[in-house]
């Protein structure tokens, strides 16, 4: 039932009933874990008012509403939470507060949403938003040129120039900090042996890679994060290429010859992996060239690829990357070396522990030692071998009025006007669902992120946090309780009023692994766990 309706036909009774008093008495709800020895940051989210939220940490996050800003940790009804048991239906009908509601989601051709009239913030200037997608740089853009869709994502390398001189196109770089990588999995041989790690970080020329397969304005990575994050780059640089001495180093592990394996990828455009079957070739010709490791190249559909890849299931090297997704050096190094990811295998206390360490730290200066303490450990370990950050762009048609992509995160498109009732934009893939508590890729959160809202967001120009659900969040001087304020008068798209419970129902869901609703398209619900340090509650 309609949650104010429901408060309509209460008020009715108790008028009926001649009582006296508040007709409304709000009770709040709450998750918690049994204590902090489970070893997440979360020790409690408690619906303190109605228009209020307590976050009480185990130990400080200063980097919480940077965090809090992410789509994955977007407000869903707790009405429809509750319905769906957290799956089924809600995987591709969210139910948001967001400027867009979803009308149609056309399997394996598009994605339709409908202004949200009742949106609580500025509305769009036009009726409907459609998302379509294409695998291929060359294929969005001739599109955009012949004005069937009217902004696209991720414009081929050698497709810059030609954009950037075309009076009918928008070109847009897109600043987002991004990191490709050569990742193994240390549970299955040969990647259990350091010695075949280190020789396959020396065997790698990673300048080749990005001198050929990227667009101007690329690096080759010094650090697995881009160093225009604070404090990313402390700490020793990545080994330098010397193919001689990777291939005698992996002779003395045990394999003077070589062994046999795979390079999985999913064949999905992104700005740190552009033409992925291209450069996936050419990591298959330097194994062999460089190290006479002779690897099949094995392109998988993306929602198997993201699923098998992050929960550690693949034998053999894949190919996979990353775009920030907050301002913060725990984006990258809290969520891939953490103690509850799988995604590299045996994981590592030598980086995990520092980094915890270094995350309750809010002063960058004091904690600078210990992010190079941790990307050298990363260095000296190798869980994976960083390649690239990349440069990317996206484009749109010379009519669309503030055509942008943000930063952190994809277009807002209600503040985009095409002056026309419809806006059709193109990115590289379907989403996997629409469901982002439990989802990583980027295509999935692109589209969650036009409909369902955070407490917080990030700002188009410069990513800086700004207000969405709550109208803002305080901490205490340690940074161990924070209070959020929520947004008065805002609906959900099915009509019902949001509060804090929404909040916490929705929070509850993906952190809490006993929560009847915990249970998400994978179950993993990576974000989750990987950026506050584990789920609550779970066996």
């Amino acid at each position: 039932m309609n949650r104010s309706k429901l408060l309509g036909a209460t008020v009715g009774l108790l008028a009926a009933a001649a009582f006296v008093g508040p007709a409304h008495a709000f009770i709040g709800k709450s998750v918690a874990a049994a204590d902090c020895s489970y070893g997440g940051k979360v020790k409690s989210i408690e619906a303190t008012d109605e228009l209020t939220v307590t976050f009480t940490m185990c130990k400080p996050d200063p980097a919480f509403m940077a965090k809090a800003a992410f789509t994955p940790f977007g407000i869903q009804p707790e009405e429809h939470l509750a319905a769906t048991g957290g799956g089924g239906d809600i995987l591709e009908k969210p139910i948001g507060t967001g400027p867009w509601k979803l009308q149609k989601w056309a399997r394996g051709d598009s994605i339709i949403l409908k202004r949200f009239d009742d949106y609580w913030g500025d509305k769009a200037n036009y009726e409907t938003l459609v998302i379509r997608w294409s695998d291929s740089g060359a294929g969005r853009l001739i599109e955009l040129r012949a004005g069937t869709v009217d902004q696209i994502t991720n414009i081929g390398p050698d497709d810059f120039d030609s954009v950037k001189n075309d009076s009918s196109l928008i070109f847009i770089p897109v600043a987002n900090p991004n990191t490709l990588y050569l990742a193994m999995t240390n549970t299955f041989a040969p990647f259990d042996k350091l010695e075949v790690r280190k020789a396959i970080a020396m065997g790698i020329d990673r300048k080749r890679v990005v001198d050929n397969f990227f667009p101007a304005g690329s690096e080759v990575a010094s650090h697995f994060t881009p160093c225009s994050i604070t404090n990313a780059c402390e700490g020793e640089s990545w080994y330098d290429f010397d193919a001689a001495k990777a291939r005698q180093m992996l002779a003395d592990a045990g394999f003077p010859n070589g062994f046999k394996t795979k390079i999985f990828f999913r064949d999905v455009f992104r700005g740190y992996l552009p033409e992925p079957s291209v450069v996936a070739v050419e990591f298959q010709t330097q194994l062999r060239d460089n190290l006479g490791i002779e690897a099949e190249v094995v392109v998988m559909e993306s929602g198997e690829f993201i699923d098998e890849s992050t929960n550690g299931r693949l034998d053999g090297f894949y190919l996979l990357g990353w775009g920030a997704d907050y301002p913060h050096v725990t984006n990258f190094l809290d969520f891939h070396f953490s103690a509850s990811n799988p995604q590299f295998g045996e994981t590592h206390p030598e980086i995990y522990e520092v980094l915890e360490e270094a995350s309750t730290i809010g002063d960058v200066a004091t904690a600078r030692p210990l992010y190079a303490k941790a990307n050298n450990a990363i260095k000296a370990l190798v869980p994976m071998v960083p390649i690239a950050h990349g440069a990317s762009a996206s484009a749109a048609v010379a009519s669309v009025e503030n055509a942008h992509f943000r930063p952190f995160g994809a277009p807002l498109f209600h503040r985009a006007d095409p002056k026309k009732d419809t806006f059709v934009f193109m990115q590289n893939a379907e989403p996997i669902s629409l469901y982002c508590a439990d989802e990583t890729d980027g295509e999935s959160l692109a589209v969650c992120q036009q409909i369902v809202e955070p407490l917080l967001g990030y700002a188009i120009d410069s990513g800086a946090i700004e207000p969405r659900l709550a109208t803002g969040c305080g901490a205490n001087d340690d940074s161990t309780v924070w209070t959020c304020k929520l947004r008065a008068g805002v609906k959900f798209h099915d009509g019902s009023s949001f509060d804090a419970n929404d909040v916490v129902a929705s929070w509850a869901a993906g952190i809490d692994a006993s929560d009847a609703n915990h249970k998400g398209n994978t179950g993993a619900f990576g974000y989750y766990s990987n950026l506050w340090d584990g789920l609550m509650n779970a066996e």
